[in-house]
Parts: structure tokens; C-alpha cells; sequence
């Protein structure tokens, strides 16, 4: 092969002879040493461990009462649980009722919320978090062939004289929470409601009932309940008529998929509008009657009753408070060592000049 096509081939690819491509532009690399880097670790330090015990004081200031009501017993049967009931295919739909004892020893100020915890629920499956059609909760009339496949198999009702559609369809509203709770102090009911809990940008503008809206009976009227819900979506409150349909609370509350196998929900907002809760719990002792319906033993899971405050920071957490004051604390951990590998590493270098200096006067 002649020379000049050997040079072509190799050279004709060549980048051109300029700074840019030939990777020779002006760069600044910073060099760390103790003086510029011990600074920062100082900053750091001085920055978090006040802002962490501020969040820590914070969140302890939160009063937090837990129960686990998992295995209790039934009022109906006292020497059966309700556990069991539930997993008995045959007694599913039986009335299961049991009592949590409640013992405040502190005044629980402002608002007081009631949620329930699940743990052992993976609400962050991919298909179950996928199961839900939007744009039927946005109020769109939906038929059986236009349903979102996602909902499958929770999205029709098949029967021999006809097919219908599931309201709300798919997996994470057919598995909504519908455990419910009463509470007392003696024989007064303690008024807690349940609106005013979701987020306000679901309520509004993700969730609208189909029309017509002033007669949910008739709007789901060609619809399906949900195979485990014991309630149409259209009766869901028998106290509020404006928390019904696809607008009511509890439900949106739970349609908001958790991120994490152990987690808790909003149930309730203590109403302080009655005068004797305006200011929020008194300390005492109470009891709550729970409507055992939630079946959770077969997959291992646990459920738990909650009563808490909340602070301008949120409800009672003390991560975020530890993880500053444990950043804080190894950044101030930090800026010591370098001081003493500075130390020491300039003793060295003192040492080993003065052993030149003595080296070179007896050379002299």
C-alpha cells in the first residue's frame, strides 16, 4: 500500500492543533492544607451541633403515646382474639371489637393527632404503587374498556349480567385501612375529626368527585365497591357530606403511598372547638374502643394506635437532631486531629532543622 494512504488513514482523525481539544487549557487545582481545610471542619462543627440540639429539644417537647393493639382481645369473645378471627376466611366480615386502655400522665397542649401504624406493609412495591387509574380520580367517567390496566385485577367486576368498574379501582384502594377508633374519657366520647388531615394540594386538585357532584349516589351509581371495602366510596362518612366519594379524607390519606414497610398515618385531629379540649388533652385516663376490621397477622404485620403533638418542626422524631449533632461532633472530631497532626508534624520539622543547622556548623 503506497505511504501517502498509510498516512492519511492514521492522521486524517487528528483533533485539531488547538488548546481546547488538545487538552492544554489553563486549569487551577486547589491545594489542601491544615490551615484552609481545618476552618471548614470548625464551621461545620459550630453550625450543627447547635442546630441538632435545637431540633432535638424540639422533637422531645412532642408528646407521643404508642400502643400495639395487634393481639387484643375481643369484647364480643374475651378469650378470642381478634387476630384470629380475621384470618378465618368464614368470619371475615364478623363484628370484632376491642379495647385499648389509654393513661396520659401529661397534658397533651395544642393539637392532638390520632394515627394508625402499620408495619410489615410494603405500601413501595412497584406494581402496587402503580395500581391506581388518576384519571378516574380526577372525576372521568371511566368504562370497563377504558379502565387503566395498571388497576388490574382490581379494576373490573365481571358477573354473568354485567361488567363493572371498581370505584376506586386498583390495588392500593382495594387494600385501604378501615380499622376504626373511638375514644373515651368515661362515658364521653372525645370529639376527634377526621377532615382537615389530608394535604390540601390533594384534596384540591387530585381527587374530584365525577359528576353530578351534588348526588354521589347517582355519580357511582354504575360502579363497583371495592372487593374488601364493607362501604360504597359514596358513604364512606355518614357524618360529613362533604368527605365522601373520591374527596374523602381517610381515603386520600392513604392513597398517598409510604415510602417504608413501617409507617403511620393521620386517622384524627382531636376538634377543639368543645371547651373542654380547647387547649388540647388533659392528662387522665381514657379508653378506646377499636373496630377490629384491618387484617394484618397473615403477612406478619403489626398495628398500632398513636397519640401525639406536634411541634413547628413536625411530630416526634430525633433523627435529624442526632445526625447533626453526630456530624457536628466528628467535624470538631476532625479539626482536632489535624491540629495535632499539625503540631506534631511541624515539632518534626523543627527537630529535623535543627539537626541540619548542627549538621552543617560541624561541617564547618
Amino acid at each position: 500500500m503506497p505511504a501517502e494512504f498509510v498516512s492519511e488513514r492514521v492522521y486524517k482523525h487528528k483533533p485539531k492543533n488547538t488548546a481546547f481539544t488538545q487538552q492544554r487549557l489553563a486549569a487551577w487545582r486547589p491545594t489542601f492544607s491544615v490551615q484552609s481545610v481545618m476552618p471548614v471542619f470548625v464551621i461545620v462543627s459550630l453550625a450543627f451541633i447547635p442546630l441538632g440540639v435545637i431540633l432535638l429539644i424540639t422533637s422531645r417537647s412532642a408528646v407521643e403515646y404508642s400502643y400495639d393493639y395487634t393481639d387484643c382481645d375481643s369484647t364480643e369473645m374475651p378469650s378470642i382474639k381478634c387476630s384470629s378471627i380475621r384470618l378465618d376466611t368464614t368470619k371475615m366480615f364478623e363484628k370484632c371489637t376491642c379495647r385499648i386502655d389509654v393513661d396520659l400522665d401529661v397534658r397533651m397542649e395544642g393539637d392532638v393527632y390520632m394515627y394508625y401504624g402499620l408495619e410489615e406493609f410494603y405500601q413501595n412495591h412497584r406494581r402496587y404503587v402503580k395500581s391506581r387509574d388518576d384519571e378516574q380520580l380526577i372525576g372521568k367517567h371511566v368504562a370497563p374498556s377504558t379502565v387503566s390496566s395498571s388497576c388490574a385485577p382490581y379494576d373490573v367486576l365481571r358477573t354473568n349480567e354485567s361488567s363493572r368498574v371498581f370505584a376506586p379501582c386498583g390495588a392500593i384502594a382495594n387494600s385501604m385501612f378501615n380499622d376504626t377508633f373511638v375514644m373515651h374519657d368515661g362515658a364521653t366520647a372525645v370529639p376527634f375529626t377526621r377532615t382537615g388531615i389530608a394535604w390540601e394540594s390533594d384534596h384540591s386538585a387530585k381527587f374530584i368527585n365525577p359528576s353530578p357532584t351534588n348526588n354521589l349516589a347517582l355519580a357511582f351509581s354504575t360502579y363497583a365497591k371495592p372487593l374488601f371495602w364493607r362501604t360504597p366510596v359514596q358513604y364512606l362518612d355518614n357524618t360529613t357530606d362533604d368527605n365522601n366519594g373520591y374527596k374523602n379524607e381517610a381515603f386520600i390519606v392513604w392513597m398517598r403511598a409510604a415510602a417504608f414497610p413501617r409507617f403511620r398515618k393521620v386517622y384524627g385531629k382531636l376538634n377543639r372547638t368543645n371547651l373542654t379540649y380547647r387547649n388540647g388533652l388533659p392528662r387522665g385516663s381514657y379508653f378506646v374502643d377499636v373496630s377490629y376490621n384491618y387484617p394484618v397477622t397473615a403477612f406478619g404485620g403489626r398495628k398500632r394506635l398513636i397519640l401525639a403533638t406536634v411541634t413547628w418542626f413536625g411530630g416526634k422524631n430525633d433523627f435529624l437532631g442526632i445526625a447533626y449533632i453526630a456530624c457536628g461532633g466528628f467535624s470538631l472530631f476532625m479539626s482536632g486531629v489535624l491540629v495535632l497532626l499539625h503540631y506534631i508534624a511541624g515539632k518534626a520539622n523543627s527537630v529535623q532543622t535543627s539537626h541540619q543547622t548542627e549538621a552543617e556548623v560541624n561541617d564547618k
